[in-house]
C-alpha cells in the first residue's frame, strides 16, 4: 500500500481523533502538519471554549411513581412520568451532540463517544438520562488515561449495574449477565474465560444495589457472596474491585483494548502486524496509558497507508457536517431538533441508546438503502440551517472543488463532481450531494 499524501494524512488525522473539519480549519491543521496536529489533540492545554458554552444540562432522577392501592401505579402519573423521561432523554441526546460539535479539543469528546460504545449501555433499559449523563461523564473524565480506572469505574457504575442485571445479583442468588459481558466484551474479548470464570465472577460481584432516589450505588455485605472465588486462575476472597484487577492482569486484556480502539480509529479490517502489536502494548504498559496507546498508532506505518478507511459512524458524520457548516444542534428549533434525532434513527445509531451491549456495527452495516435515505434527509435538514450555506465566493463553475473544500474532502469521484454539477447552481443541494458521498461518508 503507499502512503498518502501529508495533506491526506492530517485530514485523517483530524478525522480519526476528532469529527472531521472542513474549510479553513482543515486548511489551517494542514499548514501545521501532522506532528504538531497529533500533539494538540492528544494532549490539549488550556481550557475549552466550546466545552464551556455546552455544560451539562438538568436532568435530574425521576424516581418511578409509586405503586398505589392496587398494586399499580396511578395511570396519569406513569403517563407524566414516561414523557418527562422522554423528555430529558430528547435533551441529554441534543446536549451531547452539541458537546460534539462545539468542543475545539475534540479527543476528549471522540474518545468519550468510543468508550460509549465499547462499554455500551442503553437509556433505553436504564431509564434514566441522570444516570446515563453520570456514566458520560465518568467516561470523560477517566477515558483518556490508564484504562484501568476506568475498567474499576464501570464495573460499579449505577446505570451499567441497571444494563447488566449486576442490580439483582445477591449470593442467594447470583447473576452471571454482569460478569460475562465484561470479560466477553470490555475486559478481555470472547475465548479468553470459561463458563466456570463466568460463576466464579458472578459470586465476586454480588451485592451492589442502585438508589433510584439518590442515583448512587453501593455496597450492601448481607448480600455479597465473601468466601473464596477461583476466576481466571486466581483463589482469593474477589469483590467487584478484585475481579477487575484480575481481568486486566490478564495478557489477553491489553490486546483486546488495543485491537478495539485499532478497529475504530485506524482499519477495521487490518489488525496490525505482530511487530506493530507489540510497539501498541509497549506504548499501553503497565499504567494502562490510552493516550500513549493511541500516539503509537497514529504514528504507525499503516496510519499513513493507503487502504485504511472507515465507514463514518452515523453520528460522527453528523458532527463532522454539523462542525463544517458551522451548525449547532441545540440552535436548531424544536421541530428540527426532533427531526435530527430522527434522522439519525433512521440510520441506526442514537446517542445513549445502542442496540445491544455489544454496541454498534462497524464498517458496511452502516451503508444500507434505508440509511442512505435518512442521511440525505439529515444533510438537507443541516444544510438548511446553515446560513450562509459556507460558499461565498463560490461559482457554478468551480461548485465541485469549492464543496470539496467546505467538507474538508481530499477529492470527489468523477460520478459524484458530475453529480454536483447538476444542481451547481442551486448551492444547498450542491452541499448534500457532497455530504452524502462515498467520498465524505468514508474516512479514507
Amino acid at each position: 500500500m503507499a502512503d498518502l499524501s501529508e495533506p491526506a494524512v492530517v485530514r485523517r488525522l483530524v478525522d480519526r481523533l476528532g469529527f472531521s473539519a472542513g474549510g479553513g480549519a482543515l486548511a489551517a491543521a494542514q499548514r501545521r502538519g501532522f506532528d504538531a496536529i497529533a500533539v494538540s489533540l492528544l494532549h490539549p492545554s488550556g481550557a475549552d471554549a466550546g466545552v464551556a458554552a455546552t455544560p451539562a444540562p438538568d436532568v435530574p432522577l425521576l424516581p418511578r411513581p409509586a405503586k398505589g392501592a392496587g398494586g399499580r401505579p396511578d395511570a396519569a402519573a406513569l403517563k407524566a412520568w414516561r414523557k418527562e423521561l422522554r423528555e430529558q432523554q430528547a435533551t441529554l441526546a441534543i446536549w451531547w451532540l452539541d458537546r460534539l460539535v462545539a468542543a475545539a479539543q475534540p479527543t476528549r469528546e471522540r474518545l468519550t463517544w468510543f468508550w460509549h460504545g465499547h462499554f455500551a449501555t442503553s437509556v433505553q433499559k436504564v431509564r434514566s438520562a441522570s444516570l446515563m449523563l453520570g456514566q458520560n461523564e465518568t467516561m470523560r473524565r477517566l477515558g483518556a488515561g490508564d484504562f484501568g480506572t476506568l475498567a474499576h469505574a464501570m464495573i460499579v457504575d449505577p446505570a451499567m449495574l441497571i444494563w447488566l442485571d449486576g442490580n439483582d445479583n445477591t449470593a442467594a442468588a447470583p447473576n452471571e449477565n454482569l460478569a460475562r459481558e465484561y470479560m466477553e466484551l470490555f475486559g478481555l474479548g470472547h475465548g479468553n474465560y470459561t463458563e466456570g470464570d463466568v460463576r466464579e465472577a458472578a459470586r465476586a460481584l454480588t451485592g451492589w444495589k442502585v438508589d433510584r432516589a439518590t442515583g448512587t450505588a453501593r455496597l450492601r455485605p448481607r448480600l455479597h457472596d465473601d468466601g473464596a472465588k477461583t476466576v481466571l486462575g486466581t483463589t482469593a476472597d474477589l469483590d467487584a474491585d478484585g475481579f477487575v484487577t484480575v481481568v486486566l492482569d490478564r495478557p489477553a486484556s491489553a490486546e483486546f483494548v488495543a485491537s478495539r480502539l485499532w478497529a475504530r480509529l485506524v482499519s477495521a479490517d487490518t489488525p496490525p502486524s505482530p511487530d506493530l502489536r507489540d510497539t501498541l502494548l509497549s506504548a499501553y504498559g503497565p499504567g494502562r496509558d490510552v493516550t500513549a496507546l493511541l500516539a503509537a498508532m497514529v504514528a504507525s506505518e499503516p496510519f499513513r497507508a493507503t487502504g485504511t478507511s472507515l465507514v463514518k459512524q452515523p453520528v460522527e458524520w453528523l458532527v463532522g457536517l454539523c462542525r463544517s457548516l458551522g451548525v449547532r444542534p441545540s440552535a436548531l428549533a424544536a421541530g428540527q431538533r426532533k427531526r435530527l434525532l430522527a434522522g439519525l434513527r433512521g440510520m441506526g445509531q442514537l446517542p445513549f441508546r445502542p442496540p445491544s451491549v455489544g454496541g454498534w456495527p462497524a464498517a458496511g452495516g452502516w451503508l444500507t438503502t434505508a440509511a442512505a435515505l435518512a442521511r440525505m434527509n439529515t444533510a438537507r435538514l443541516v444544510v438548511a440551517a446553515a446560513d450562509p450555506v459556507g460558499l461565498a465566493g463560490s461559482s457554478a463553475k468551480t461548485r465541485a472543488d469549492d464543496v470539496r473544500r467546505l467538507l474538508g474532502v481530499d477529492r470527489f469521484s468523477s460520478r459524484t463532481a458530475n453529480a454536483i454539477a447538476q444542481v451547481a447552481d442551486q448551492p444547498a443541494a450542491a452541499v448534500a450531494i457532497g455530504a452524502v458521498s462515498p467520498e465524505y461518508t468514508v474516512s479514507a
